[in-house]
């Protein structure tokens, strides 16, 4: 079965494919990515030096999906031998998208993250950010999973979809992950993303 987290490799791969589409994903997954891309290049906090955690409040996310999405960007990037999502505050990136995000798209992403905290209490009687970090693995490898995939709702597995995507741009974008994980010297460069070209997104 396959875990949650992201690697390196997979990381990599899907920096370097960005803005080319994927048939089969949702416009407003492919929308909140170029956005997350977007956003990260030119204004995603940099952790270490950023505004401390008392000094910044989300302004789309209520504490309590803040709290839930920096659970789950922790489970796809987890901290290791070098820091991870948490650290490299990609749920600040992810509120910043969801602010200059279609109401659609905003709508479309909030309806996934209310349907985790759902699933997460009909499988384990709580929500997302009260569950023991099993239960919170387990949720997300269900939606990552291929045979997991197909037996749950399509609105988990794309919520999960986006949530990686944003996930990797914003941690991909910082001096965590350019320097500390993928060990970048400052020759890797991310500063043209080709962003969603649907006439309706402007």
């Amino acid at each position: 079965m396959d875990h949650p987290r992201v690697n390196r490799r997979e990381a990599l791969r899907t920096l370097a494919t960005a803005g080319l589409g994927a048939a089969s994903a949702p416009l407003w997954i492919e929308t909140l990515s170029a956005l997350a891309r977007q956003q990260a290049v030119h204004v995603h906090p940099a952790a270490p030096g950023s505004a401390p955690a008392a000094a910044w409040a989300p302004k789309v996310l209520t504490p309590h999906q803040n709290d839930t999405v920096v659970v789950l960007s922790e489970l796809i990037i987890p901290e290791t031998d070098t820091p991870g999502a948490k650290a490299a505050l990609v749920n600040r990136l992810i509120d910043l998208v969801l602010e200059s995000a279609a109401p659609a798209d905003r709508a479309a992403f909030l309806k996934g993250l209310a349907w985790m905290d759902a699933r997460s209490t009909a499988l384990f009687g709580t929500d997302v950010r009260s569950a023991t970090p099993a239960q919170q693995a387990e949720l997300l490898t269900r939606l990552s999973s291929e045979d997991g995939r197909a037996q749950e709702e399509a609105i988990g597995a794309e919520f999960f979809d986006a949530l990686k995507a944003m996930t990797i741009a914003g941690y991909y974008s910082t001096a965590i992950g350019l320097r500390q994980e993928l060990g970048d010297d400052g020759q890797l460069v991310f500063a043209e993303f080709k962003g969603c070209e649907h006439l309706e997104h402007g």
